[in-house]
């Protein structure tokens, strides 16, 4: 991440944004094409098309769909799949499954970005002297960049920019050395190359799998817009897509000069440096993979984060380790990562073995990106119907195309596609569950109960549980609330206090919202707190309400004063206390499968997840658990019989 937000244009955002959005993109001449050749005999035809089909590709793809359109549909500055789905859930009842999806896809690919751009840069090593050990050094470099995430990047985020910037200099310089003595390659970013390529060449359009590599960083680029801003990122692809295209076409010279039918397991990208240059281009090459990896880290943090405020997710900790805007850490996350990233390395052993499982997920990624960006054309930009239905036919055309080629990669990647269910799954299963929970909430009128919470404060005959007692409320309208807040306080165990606080969390389809509204229905006794807050604000309900009251009282609404009679003189603050209801699944239900499976499965993730008090930032000091059942079937066809017990002589 950056160290700072810089979202207007300028030298300095421009710098930043190559440190951070490029990354994945950037490093893709480590491996593309030398994917694309494989061990195919090296002809005009092959490199040419390949080549030409590159250029085209990071055209249509990277540049018109994701800088060009996608761009467009900025929340409030920020990007990202959840970010679209926010600004268009109002126009579809499914749009939520697209938005899971391309989700789950893109945390999948997360395992294997990672390894294959740290192994492809420290694979350079080989070419110095065979014997070098690859794995254990990638192993130990992955390890430490994982390791180093529960602190931030504050530090060398600054060094970012200029490395990333040192890095495309070399793709350019390198790519123009060779373009120099083999001009001829420039014909090949003529589109009839790719075309012949796909249609003439033996086998042609499955090489789309590989070809596809060059721009698997596209969909990362859209979702790390927050952190730069739409101009710095479209000034910067400019210079990002020469220094990518020289370099290309440079690898294509090289190869069309290499007096040797095939590869042999050669890597152009290396092949094309000076011996004297050798080691400082691994080493620069290292580090732009490191900050490509730190880029996809922290964009996997992102996402989890605003599935969980998006409730698509179970509750589960998350940190901020530094002051900076939208930097988090999440450390179950980060470690599940670690480890896959781990085993996918012992797994696969070397990056061009990772090439052939590369890719796949991010292809439905960004199938489901140009659905939803169908919805957001249509109804946000008001696009005429058939320029929205042009672009749809176009790029589902091409993506599906990239989808059909990458299906043959299934084989080398099953055991990734544990991990995608296992995401889209508990994604799935949390929305759904928490939808069937809402539908049987009860809601009264608070404005009813109002006699009752009077009485019951005046009553000095019951213990008083707290001076101010606190419920989080899922009612939208100030004038109702859930029938089990009234059950828990007059019912289970009468629970008096001075004042009674109940507080809603609104979340707005903005990033960064934080505003509340304090609504005041009984004066000094019952007052409604709604926050608002943005989906990617994390609810410290504990931090955020003290802010409340503390203005509340600086303003006179409100006298938190002890009101014990012992106490009052003194002028002592009075006590605060939430009360939380955890549900629990009643035996008392009866329903469908269906019901019955997701609600199982969600309270099953339930006891793996953070608990409530915690997800929500409260001092456990202050906090009561109360748990309820959830009763959304009950048993209705129970037939039992009563019979006169005969009397005894």
């Amino acid at each position: 991440m950056a160290t700072q937000n810089i979202k207007k244009l300028s030298a300095a955002g421009v710098l930043i944004t190559l440190g951070i959005i490029f990354g994945d993109i950037g490093t893709s001449p480590l491996y593309v094409l030398r994917s694309v050749v494989g061990d195919r005999p090296i002809t005009e035809d092959l490199i040419f098309g390949g080549i030409s089909c590159i250029f085209w590709t990071l055209t249509l793809q990277t540049t018109f769909k994701y800088i060009v359109l996608t761009l467009q549909a900025d929340n409030h500055g920020e990007g990202g799949i959840f970010s679209l789905y926010a600004l268009i859930r109002r126009y579809g009842k499914t749009l939520y499954l697209p938005a899971m999806i391309g989700a789950g896809t893109m945390l999948a690919d997360g395992i294997i970005t990672p390894p294959i751009s740290v192994a492809s840069a420290i694979e350079g090593l080989q070419v110095v002297d065979n014997a070098i050990p690859v794995i254990p050094i990638v192993i130990t470099i992955l390890t430490l960049l994982f390791f180093f995430q529960q602190f931030g990047t504050k530090v060398v985020g600054a060094s970012f920019g200029p490395i990333m910037m040192v890095w495309f200099i070399m793709l350019a310089v390198l790519g123009l050395n060779e373009i120099v003595q083999f001009p001829a390659i420039i014909k090949a970013l003529n589109p009839v190359y790719g075309f012949n390529l796909l249609t003439k060449y033996p086998s042609g359009f499955w090489l789309l799998g590989a070809v596809f590599l060059a721009t698997t960083g596209a969909e990362a680029l859209y979702a790390d817009l927050g952190h730069c801003g739409r101009k710095n990122i479209r000034v910067s692809w400019i210079f990002v897509k020469i220094a990518l295209t020289l370099n290309y076409l440079g690898q294509g010279a090289w190869l069309l000069s290499l007096n040797k039918p095939k590869l042999d397991g050669l890597n152009p990208f290396y092949e094309m440096m000076p011996h004297w240059f050798l080691i400082i281009g691994i080493l620069i090459a290292t580090a732009a993979t490191i900050i490509a990896s730190q880029a996809l880290i922290s964009g996997s943090f992102t996402l989890i984060n605003e599935a969980l405020i998006l409730n698509f997710w179970p509750r589960i900790t998350v940190k901020y380790p530094t002051d900076i805007r939208g930097q988090i850490y999440i450390p179950s996350l980060n470690w599940i990562l670690c480890g896959g990233c781990i085993a996918t390395v012992l797994y696969f052993k070397e990056s061009s073995n990772m090439e052939a499982a590369y890719g796949f997920s991010i292809t439905i990624a960004m199938l489901m990106t140009t659905y939803l960006m169908a919805y957001y054309m249509h109804y946000v930009k008001k696009y005429a119907n058939w320029l929205v239905a042009l672009i749809l036919i176009v790029f589902v055309t091409v993506e599906f195309s990239f989808f059909i080629a990458n299906v043959a990669k299934i084989k080398q990647r099953w055991m990734f596609l544990i991990f995608e269910f296992g995401i889209i799954f508990t994604m799935y299963i949390w929305y759904h569950a928490r939808k069937i929970n809402n539908r049987f909430l009860n809601f009264v009128s608070l404005k009813e109960q109002i006699p009752l919470f009077n009485d019951l404060s005046a009553d000095v005959t019951v213990p008083k549980f707290s001076s101010n007692l606190i419920y989080l409320t899922k009612a939208n309208s100030a004038l109702d609330i859930e029938q089990k807040i009234i059950y828990s306080i007059f019912s289970r165990q009468p629970k008096r206090a001075d004042i009674y606080w109940f507080l809603h969390i609104d979340r707005t389809d903005e990033p960064y919202t934080m505003e509340y509204d304090v609504v005041e229905l009984e004066h000094d006794k019952i007052i409604r707190v709604e926050l608002r807050l943005g989906f990617r604000v994390q609810a410290r309900v504990s931090v955020l309400f003290r802010k409340v009251v503390e203005e509340m009282v600086a303003n006179h609404e409100v006298n938190i004063s002890s009101r014990y009679p012992s106490l009052k003189k003194y002028n002592l603050a009075s006590d605060f206390r939430f009360v939380l209801l955890e549900k629990f699944l009643s035996f008392e239900n009866q329903f469908g499968f269906r019901d019955n499976f997701i609600l199982k499965s969600y309270f099953a993730i339930k006891h793996l997840a953070q608990s409530t008090a915690k997800a929500f930032g409260l001092d456990t000091s202050e906090t009561r658990i109360e748990k309820i059942p959830l009763i959304v079937n009950p048993a209705s066809d129970i037939k039992l019989k009563r019979v006169k017990k005969s009397s005894r002589h």
